[in-house]
């Protein structure tokens, strides 16, 4: 059995999943996140927690995005 991705624009999903229920196609929606990229986040989290100064403000970083 072949496994594809597929990214569906929001305004047709629910057209698409009408098509993939009549073709009787399988879902899985199961995500795996391999442990090592979960420690990686585990870690950050952690560092960030310890100095929090070290992080960026979201708005400000996408303002000055904008203005370059």
């Amino acid at each position: 059995m072949q496994e594809i991705t597929l990214k569906i624009p929001e305004k047709k999903l629910s057209f698409f999943m009408e098509l993939v229920n009549q073709l009787g196609i399988e879902i899985i929606e199961d995500v795996h996140i391999p442990e090592e990229h979960t420690k990686i986040v585990l870690k950050r989290i952690k560092k960030s927690k310890k100095n929090p100064e070290r992080l960026l403000d979201w708005d400000e970083i996408k303002s000055d995005l904008k203005l370059k």
